[in-house]
């Protein structure tokens, strides 16, 4: 998130869900591929995006998981070192652009 010329950025370590996580990115490469077979093979259109949208389903599903993960291991991080309301506007970019809005950073709305 810009502040000024800098961008902060809050560090986490992924240790502890990065199988989950693997797992998951492991499976959504094969639906890709599966959907890809699809439309090789010309299948029934809304089959294949029957796929695709369990394919969103699944990118959601990870994001969430690494929006979870930057909450829970940067929270504390960022309220003992002051830089809360730096957080809240970096989380809330990324929650407005996952969910297709403008980004509205603090310093845009004071301009």
């Amino acid at each position: 998130m810009p502040t000024g010329d800098a961008t902060v950025h809050f560090r986490h370590s992924y240790s502890k869900d990065r199988a989950q996580l693997l797992r998951r990115l492991s499976r959504m490469e094969g639906q890709v591929r599966g959907i890809g077979r699809m439309i090789e093979r010309d299948e029934y259109c809304i089959d294949i995006l029957q796929q695709t949208a369990a394919l969103r389903a699944a990118v959601d599903a990870i994001s969430l998981l690494l929006m979870e993960d930057h909450v829970a291991g940067c929270l504390r991080h960022a309220v003992e070192s002051g830089d809360a309301a730096a957080y809240t506007e970096e989380v809330m970019e990324v929650v407005r652009r996952s969910m297709g809005r403008p980004i509205r950073t603090a310093r845009a709305a004071a301009d």
